[in-house]
């Protein structure tokens, strides 16, 4: 079937087009119940059927020929180890670990936060929740203890699974530290901690709250998987840049598996056996999706790398661990492939290995821009197929479908919409616009399977921020258009979200932040353009008068403030002093024209400003302070 074939089946019978993909799964139960539909276009698949994820994703290939073949090659150079686990091997650490859950009264629908470093045993945890019925909410390891803590609050969970420390290239970065201070901010108090103790770092336990991990696992007893509806929850993930009231995206155990499944045959074209390597973290939702459950649930061998695309120990491991484990497909943002082609401009180092198992080069998490792209294709002589999705949709919404059909590639695209995504590009108004004219990007609703279907603990919030705009829609919140071949372009964000290195951050949360300092008068924070993660923010400081201060000692201290709140995962680093900030006449900041000065953009003087000379004074600060040739 041809790709404008599988699209419009897809579009104009969604029902029969995803039972036909479910039925590739093994479910405990099938109904003739599809897709459920409630208000405002809320809805939810398979509802009724009954299933288990980590079921399907492990003891479905155990009896049924894949007992012996590795599961997870686990490869970690800042820790000089590696490791693999069949899937008779990773079934069997699962359902013993499972056993510890039940232990500690863990049931179905319960909350398990897991703050964990790149490490097995973050996986295990993750399916042994799924085995159970819990619902998982995994916070990245990089994350700070406020932003943990936030977490907590929100999930309320019954049981807290980390380990002592995460390691960066040659640092040792102690875990068991910021979870102790992020339980201590929480409102909502955690009854127990299991820890993994690692070798890098031995974490003091607290009476009557920790559990030692290899304890409890030596101890446990293997629990098989149980039966849940694909309406029940199986993980809350939360997206980068909450504010104290954070969104907590859902994703439904039932749509999941099917579209991630279908995505792995119609995106990806892995098929069971093949070697699949998303070079991402847990934390985020490519991790989710494409370390761990897609290629379980195909049957695929997955490789867990705890490690940086340079510096571990050079700008040359990704072709080593392609050559290593004969990886199929990579799928990167191209934040990592910039910083590789940084270090390595004429790629030397992809020739000291054998790469020819590699057959397609994916990207997504940010705008694969130009250069990137055609660095890509010339050095490795194997398509680079962009594909665009968000947390909220859990897989790609735009890609060039090989497993279909493979489509001419073009820069800055990511081809064309994903079968069961129905794309428009509206206006204002919620009126589509003309072929090749910007606009808002929408879905028509009902969302596929697999996409977000609520805000955790609030539904009227998940219909505020992605349902009412556009009535009938869902709001991706960013903005893009089609051209005259139908390809779509995804330009950016259409609200206060900046991308760094592929990772998402309200400018606004860490005003929030930067407000606190009890030197700053007034703040803005914009994103900046990096060569390397593609933005970073820069905060624009009006001080309050009087100080006496040294301005690079107190530059030092928003950078230390942002770390202790966020983290260093949002990289702030530059801070620009200002007078004033430049605002239209009713007070409102005009960002998107200081991030057009730092970008050294062309912009027009917005009609309403208050005092145009305040942007001449920016800009002076701009090339002053940081250095920058400004046009």
């Amino acid at each position: 079937m041809s790709y404008k074939e599988e699209y419009k089946k897809s579009i104009e019978n969604p029902e029969q087009f995803w039972q036909e993909k479910a039925n590739k799964l093994e479910w405990f139960s099938t109904s003739n119940n599809i897709l459920s539909k409630y208000d405002k276009g809320i809805c939810h698949w398979f509802e009724n059927w009954t299933m288990n994820t980590s079921h399907m994703a492990l003891d479905f290939h155990v009896n049924n020929g894949r007992a012996n073949q590795v599961a997870i090659y686990y490869d970690s150079p800042v820790r000089n180890t590696k490791r693999s686990y069949t899937y008779t091997e990773l079934r069997d650490a699962v359902a013993k670990f499972t056993g510890v859950l039940k232990e500690q009264g863990i049931e179905k629908g319960d909350r398990v936060v897991i703050y964990m470093p790149m490490i097995p045993e973050a996986v295990i945890a993750m399916l042994s929740c799924a085995r159970i019925g819990a619902i998982h909410s995994v916070v990245f390891g990089g994350f700070a203890a406020p932003e943990l803590a936030i977490r907590i609050n929100d999930a309320k969970p019954k049981l807290v699974l980390s380990a002592s420390c995460g390691v960066e290239v040659n640092k040792v970065i102690p875990y068991k530290p910021l979870l102790d201070k992020a339980i201590r901010r929480s409102k909502y108090k955690v009854n127990k901690c299991i820890i993994y103790q690692c070798k890098e770092y031995n974490a003091k336990m607290l009476k009557d709250r920790d559990l030692d991990w290899q304890r409890e696992f030596d101890k446990a007893q293997a629990v098989d998987s149980i039966a849940v509806k694909g309406s029940d929850l199986l993980y809350i993930l939360y997206t980068s840049g909450t504010t104290a009231t954070p969104k907590g995206i859902t994703r439904e155990n039932g749509g999941y598996v099917t579209a991630l499944k279908y995505s792995m045959d119609a995106i990806y074209n892995i098929n069971p056996g093949e070697i699949f390597w998303s070079a991402s973290d847990i934390g985020w939702v490519v991790g989710h999706s494409y370390i761990v459950y897609a290629p379980l649930l195909q049957g695929a061998t997955t490789v867990l790398y705890e490690g940086k695309p340079i510096m571990t120990p050079d700008a040359g491991v990704f072709w080593r661990v392609i050559s290593e484990y004969n990886v199929k497909s990579l799928f990167a943002a191209p934040t990592a492939f910039r910083a590789v082609r940084k270090e390595d401009p004429k790629g030397d180092l992809i020739k000291k290995y054998d790469i020819s198992s590699l057959k397609a080069i994916f990207v997504a998490g940010e705008r694969l821009d130009p250069s990137t792209y055609n660095w890509l294709k010339e050095s490795l002589q194997v398509p680079v197929i962009d594909n665009w999705w968000q947390t909220e949709t859990g897989w790609p919404i735009a890609a060039n479908p090989i497993g279909i059909e493979e489509f001419q590639t073009k820069a800055g695209s990511a081809t064309f919409p994903v079968p069961g995504y129905s794309i428009k590009i509206l206006d204002e108004e919620g009126e589509e616009v003309e072929s090749t004219k910007q606009g808002n990007i929408a879905i028509k609703l009902p969302l596929p399977p697999g996409c977000v279907t609520s805000v955790w603990g609030s539904e009227d919030k998940f219909k505020s921020v992605y349902l009412d705009k556009f009535p009938g829609y869902y709001s991706s919140g960013d903005g893009g258009y089609f051209d005259k071949d139908n390809y779509l372009f995804v330009m950016g964000r259409t609200d206060d979200t900046i991308n760094v290195a592929g990772h998402r951050f309200s400018t606004g949360e860490i005003e929030e932040i930067l407000s606190g300092h009890e030197h700053i008068a007034e703040c803005a924070v914009v994103g900046g353009y990096d060569e390397i993660k593609g933005q970073i923010p820069v905060g624009f400081i009006v001080l309050k008068t009087g100080l006496e201060i040294n301005i690079d000692d107190i530059k030092q201290s928003f950078i230390d403030l942002i770390r202790e709140y966020i983290g260093a995962v949002a990289c702030y680093k530059d801070t620009v002093i200002v007078d004033r900030l430049p605002k239209t006449r009713s007070g409102k900041i005009v960002r998107k024209t200081m991030q057009k000065i730092l970008n050294n953009e062309s912009y027009a003087v917005p009609a309403t400003i208050d005092d145009p000379l305040v942007l001449s004074e920016i800009k002076t600060q701009i090339k002053k302070q940081l250095n920058k040739q400004l046009i």
